[in-house]
């Protein structure tokens, strides 16, 4: 699932899901959240009846206008990414679907989010508010691993061919490697970066290699020392094994705290320059 908001993020996000989903021969779902009418009227204005009309006309006017150039863009990018534009995520091959629904993003990602199987989303920037509430709302009302994209100028030609886990045996660290498995498995590398033991009476690194192993997985350790931020560490690992993909738990802390006081989860979304697949 790639949810768009018209920011201009989504072509980039699209064809970072493009790439990943030629591994699968997956089908990409586009979805787009139109604003209901009620949503832009003042609030505590009173408003006469014929003019709310007008407003209502207007906006639903442009919301279509709107809608039909997406729509053109996305069937423009789709052909230059060699994705067939199809509704039928039965179709041979990778394919991309559009779907319109009228309401509030965070309502949309959560309808659409929890039944896909990951949701690709721009990596937030936060000095200007843009992104922010997209990425945590697939976090947090959707249950699903959610690949957060960098801006770049060129989409990696691969992703998922080597995978980096970042492991402390915690309960988000776990659930992230469950709800990736099948990614793993597809890929011709993973690594697990660990820094020592991780959390107390966790899984350790070794056990999680025993784990990928009964699922044909075969799995490398790297250790690194923690330093003094974790995050910033895990980032310069997984360039330094040459990994394509970070799997990660995220915001073990609460994400309020962490956007306040700093974390390892709020580092990454910060900083990375390479994709992210985040699981709360």
């Amino acid at each position: 699932m790639v949810p768009v908001r018209g920011d201009g993020k989504g072509d980039n996000v699209l064809a970072h899901a493009a790439v990943l989903a030629k591994r699968f021969d997956a089908h990409i779902e586009v979805t787009h959240c139109r604003a209901r009418p009620d949503d832009l009227m003042p609030y505590g204005v009173a408003i006469p009846s014929f003019l709310k009309e007008q407003i209502f006309d207007s906006a639903r006017k442009l919301a279509e206008s709107e809608e039909a150039g997406l729509i053109d863009e996305l069937k423009a990018l789709a052909k230059k990414l060699g994705v067939k534009f199809s509704d039928n995520p039965k179709d041979k091959g990778v394919t991309v679907s559009w779907t319109e629904e009228q309401g509030k993003q965070p309502d949309v990602i959560k309808h659409h989010g929890r039944l896909a199987d990951l949701i690709c989303v721009p990596q937030p920037d936060r000095s200007q508010n843009i992104g922010v509430n997209t990425l945590k709302s697939a976090l947090f009302l959707t249950g699903r691993p959610v690949m957060m994209c960098p801006p770049t100028d060129k989409v990696p030609a691969k992703l998922g061919d080597h995978v980096a886990i970042a492991w402390n045996g915690s309960l988000e660290a776990s659930r992230a490697v469950i709800l990736t498995t099948e990614i793993l498995q597809k890929a011709s590398k993973v690594t697990i970066l660990s820094a020592g033991e991780g959390e107390p009476h966790g899984a350790t690194a070794q056990d999680l290699v025993e784990y990928l192993d009964v699922r044909g997985i075969t799995a490398n350790i790297d250790k690194f020392e923690r330093g003094s931020n974790i995050g910033e560490a895990l980032l310069a690992h997984s360039a330094t094994v040459g990994a394509d993909i970070l799997v990660m738990g995220a915001y073990g802390d609460s994400h309020e705290r962490e956007l306040m006081f700093g974390g390892n989860t709020q580092t990454i979304v910060d900083t990375a320059k390479m994709p992210v697949i985040l699981v709360h």
